[in-house]
């Protein structure tokens, strides 16, 4: 085996998507785009392309292939595990105050946009069909969470669960998975202007979501709580990912099912997390912080997690 043409090929999978980041880091530091930029940019991508990209992913899937129970299973099984391990780390090891930061930091993924592009680029049509339909379980499941241990730790207010459950439910992604279902299920066609149209709209989600995660990376911000957002980082990018795909093995998944996984498990804390630890008055300093880390390693650390299952020929 080539070893340095392996790794070649993998950096032709992870390089177009980090390359897409550290350009976001560029343009903001030369001025061609600013914070309004960005504001504007990523609701534009949460509330239209990336639903529509999801929605068009859906309905163009063949869900003979793409809808697998036991991988989906498996994905929320290890959620709530990798869950529970951070918040137990996090007891013995976080202060109180910081405990509920810590943890949805550490558990909860970029799928949406590092995960989904990263599997595009395994896998083609393949990755973005199957993504999308675990795309829909990785939102619920991480925004029930997230809200679960964040409320544990509010400081000083009551939770308005049923409130929260209705954000919950109205969020465009989850939206666009449940609108699709009938659409994919019973292979209804759309007519072609409308679907190309859509194409071009959705097209834009992926570079345009990217971009703006590079511009919002602040490395100055990483000089304050260093200590607990780097734990949290090394939970989020090397321990749950090992032992998630590990796990996936051991339980028989391979190829590109395995690959998958991986690619959704390793992805950087999602930006969504520090908008959730605001709107909880939480430290948002210190997600801010978990999100800028996680996404600088994410470069090393999937090219890596990608080369070394590759190397062992797992995917």
């Amino acid at each position: 085996m080539n070893l340095v043409a392996v790794f070649l090929d993998t950096l032709d999978v992870t390089l177009p998507v980090f390359a897409m980041v550290f350009l976001g880091i560029g343009l903001k530091r030369v001025g061609w785009i600013d914070q309004a930029f960005v504001s504007t940019a990523s609701l534009l991508v949460f509330n239209a392309t990336l639903p529509t990209l999801i929605f068009i992913s859906l309905i163009k899937a063949d869900l003979d292939s793409t809808f697998d129970p036991g991988l989906m299973l498996f994905f929320l099984a290890a959620t709530l595990l990798g869950f529970a391990l951070s918040w137990v780390w996090a007891i013995y090891r976080v202060p109180q105050s910081e405990r509920g930061i810590y943890v949805q930091g550490a558990f909860r993924g970029n799928c949406g946009v590092v995960g989904l592009a990263l599997a595009a680029s395994l896998y083609g049509d393949y990755g973005l069909s199957a993504g999308s339909v675990l795309l829909g379980l990785v939102i619920l499941s991480y925004n029930t969470l997230s809200v679960v241990v964040l409320a544990a730790y509010q400081p000083g207010k009551s939770t308005d669960w049923q409130s929260l459950g209705l954000n919950i439910l109205r969020n465009p992604l989850i939206l666009a998975v449940l609108i699709s279902l009938p659409f994919a299920g019973f292979s209804v066609r759309l007519p072609d202007w409308l679907m190309t149209s859509g194409e071009y709209f959705a097209s834009m989600t992926l570079p345009l979501a990217l971009i703006c995660i590079g511009a919002t990376l602040s490395v100055k911000a990483l000089k304050s709580e260093g200590s607990i957002a780097l734990g949290a980082s090394l939970m989020k990018m090397v321990t749950l990912p090992a032992l998630a795909t590990l796990g996936a093995w051991l339980v028989g998944f391979e190829g590109r099912e395995l690959g998958l996984l991986f690619v959704f498990f390793a992805s950087p804390t999602a930006a969504a997390s520090f908008v959730m630890v605001k709107a909880f008055g939480g430290n948002a300093g210190l997600a801010a912080n978990i999100i800028a880390l996680t996404t600088l390693m994410a470069s090393i650390t999937i090219t890596l997690g990608v080369f070394v299952l590759r190397v062992l020929g797992l995917i």
